[in-house]
């Protein structure tokens, strides 16, 4: 660490103001979560009210003595706010309580170090910290804020503080270049996909929502997924193959949070750009949640901040079998859908979900009822194999024709292996 703190440990103290005076609230209760995601033992909530923060303690000095009586009655080695507390506030309150005190920032920002796995996530989160900690070192240095005098005892010319703050600063300038070389990385496999006309499809959504169950249901890839905060950090991406045939690759992202740290969007652009330049967003939402449309407006917040707003996104409500309820697919007005009921967990409507995913890429579907020759043995077996075949029929000559449904990009190749122009092929009939 760049500072002296409190030995921490893991009993923990929560606090929870409304502020304001009114109004809805903000559930509590999933800073508790977050604490047991991050591992912590939390023992009390203290609970209070206030229409602004105290600028010295963020709390009134009742309440204060409050948190302090609690820390004390259950031995407590941390005190958690469930707010974004100012250097100076954090600084004040550590002094006051005696003990190492963390914003809702600090605790997403463990949690991240924590999951962190690949070389990329772990880079994005020291970036991340490294950013939240510029701000906060003064508070551990106080002791070596000035340099003694004494003669040739002047030393480098620059106190302890500002030695810290240049190594920080090229620290952080070393991990901005490496990010920047994954970010070009990432960009060049993008422009491949492009080129091989394989769409990108992006899971985003809040946190817990089921975002990874979804992904290993779809793509069989098997990554890490838990009933916890933040349990995927790190994303993945796989090829898998939807109706007709088409390929697509999916993308797990990063789950996001009310009041997502501005560090962490930053930090993770290269992981968020996944989102902002894919061909189809996956907004999943626990159906089961009580809070589903508070949790739905922070997700739209964030891909705002992140300038994915614009893309089209399809709303998968998942955990329907908490609701045992049907799945399905809800269209708009267009006629297009706008979100389908799945469970991830059970397989219920990923069928339907791959059908409405077809449907919002593909944009140039050939739907038609072509005749097979004796020597086109192999296109007929390369269109089963793509899935493409909707039905077949042998009229009473003996010739075979089929029902087919297929990209017209996927057709032309087919195509092509065979030595076959559109042209040249039998004349085909329209559905």
């Amino acid at each position: 660490m760049f500072f002296e703190r409190p030995q921490s440990g893991e009993r923990a103290v929560l606090v929870h103001l409304e502020l304001g005076g009114g109004g809805a609230q903000e559930d509590p209760r999933e800073l508790e979560e977050l604490v047991l995601s991050a591992g912590g033992d939390p023992v009390e909530f203290v609970f209070g009210q206030r229409d602004r923060p105290d600028p010295r303690h963020f709390v009134g000095t009742g309440k204060l003595a409050e948190i302090e009586a609690a820390v004390r009655a259950h031995d407590a080695a941390l005190v958690i706010f469930n707010h974004a507390l100012s250097p100076s506030q954090e600084r004040n309150l550590e002094r006051a309580l005696g003990c190492r005190v963390i914003d809702r920032t600090g605790l997403i920002l463990d949690i991240f170090a924590q999951r962190a796995r690949s070389h990329v996530g772990k880079l994005q989160v020291e970036l991340a910290q490294l950013r939240h900690m510029s701000t906060r070192l003064v508070r551990g240095w106080t002791h070596l804020e000035r340099q003694k005098g004494g003669i040739g005892l002047r030393g480098p010319g620059e106190t302890q503080l500002e030695t810290d703050r240049r190594l920080l600063r090229d620290r952080i300038r070393m991990l901005l270049r490496r990010l920047e070389k994954v970010h070009s990385q990432r960009e060049q496999g993008r422009r491949a996909r492009q080129r091989a006309e394989v769409p990108t499809v992006s899971l985003v959504g809040y946190t817990n929502a089921g975002k990874s169950t979804l992904f290993n249901a779809l793509t069989g890839a098997g990554v890490y997924a838990a009933d916890q905060l933040f349990a995927t950090l790190d994303p993945t991406m796989r090829r898998c193959t939807l109706p007709y045939g088409r390929l697509m690759v999916l993308a797990d992202t990063v789950g996001f949070v009310r009041h997502l740290p501005h560090q962490l969007v930053e930090a993770f652009r290269a992981t968020l750009d996944e989102a902002r330049l894919a061909d189809l967003l996956l907004h999943v939402i626990d159906a089961s949640a009580a809070d589903r449309e508070d949790t739905s407006f922070e997700v739209e917040k964030v891909l705002g901040e992140i300038g994915a707003d614009k893309v089209v996104r399809l709303e998968v409500c998942n955990k329907i079998d908490l609701l045992q309820a049907a799945p399905r697919i809800d269209r708009g007005e267009d006629g297009k859908p706008v979100r389908v009921w799945v469970s991830a967990q059970s397989g219920a409507g990923l069928d339907l979900l791959r059908e409405a995913i077809a449907e919002l890429l593909e944009q140039d579907l050939v739907q038609e009822c072509i005749p097979i020759g004796p020597a086109q043995g192999r296109l007929r077996a390369r269109l089963y194999e793509k899935g493409a075949v909707l039905a077949e029929h042998i009229d009473e000559q003996g010739q075979i024709s089929l029902d087919i449904r297929l990209p017209r990009a996927l057709l032309a190749q087919l195509l092509a292996a065979e030595n076959l122009a559109p042209a040249e092929r039998p004349a085909a009939e329209h559905i």
